[in-house]
């Protein structure tokens, strides 16, 4: 199988599995997820092809996402052999997807990625930033039934990963505070920094006028 054809059908693997989505991690976020990291690839010179197979796949197994972690990516690597990947590229992907989670950052140190798992990285926060970050964190937070604001509650500092997957300890705008702000400076690549500059002043602009107008009508 050519990699055109090895992508394409990559891409339609995570139509299947994501296609649903009502999370915020549907097909639109993969969408700019790979366009971001084909754009990062260039400038980086690294393997677009692992590159961008990886962005499409990696929330394929995110746990977030899937019942079982361990059979999703059981699967994806069964689906991959299929498609004619070699040993080498599977592991390559599979290192870059199981270990880009901002949740691999909070347990101990945080995991060393390939060239191309530090672009998919980069792309994959990105789209948690600025405008579109915004929206998806709302999107996320309804969906799971969090609080929208309590001024009572303090963001949580050094979280577990555990501590970071309990959303019942977490706010909507808690969730700016606990990770979105702290992406910027934990980006892997120049043009990457550069971008999410103007989505972290969007994001500051957004949060002080959420708290003046919560404060005026209290």
């Amino acid at each position: 199988m050519e990699p055109a054809e090895q992508l394409d059908a990559v891409k339609h693997y995570t139509i299947q599995k994501l296609g649903m989505d009502h999370t915020g991690h549907g097909l639109d976020h993969i969408r700019r997820v790979v366009k971001m990291t084909k754009r990062l690839a260039k400038d980086e010179q690294v393997d677009e092809f692992i590159a961008t197979a990886a962005a499409y796949l990696h929330d394929t197994i995110d746990e977030k996402l899937v019942m079982s972690v361990k059979e999703a990516q059981d699967e994806l690597r069964e689906f991959l052999r299929k498609i004619d990947f070699t040993q080498n590229q599977i592991h390559a992907v599979m290192a870059i997807i199981t270990q880009m989670s901002f949740a691999d950052t909070l347990d101990g140190e945080r995991p060393t990625l390939s060239p191309e798992g530090q672009v998919v990285q980069d792309a994959d926060w990105l789209d948690a930033i600025g405008g579109i970050g915004i929206v998806r964190a709302i999107y996320f937070g309804g969906k799971h039934g969090e609080r929208i604001y309590d001024p009572e509650m303090a963001p949580r500092e050094n979280m577990t990963r555990d501590d970071y997957r309990d959303l019942r300890h977490e706010t909507i705008i808690n969730h700016f505070y606990e990770k979105l702000l702290k992406i910027k400076p934990m980006l892997n690549t120049k043009a990457a920094q550069q971008i999410a500059a103007h989505r972290q002043q969007v994001m500051l602009d957004f949060l002080d006028e959420f708290k003046d107008e919560w404060a005026s009508i209290r």
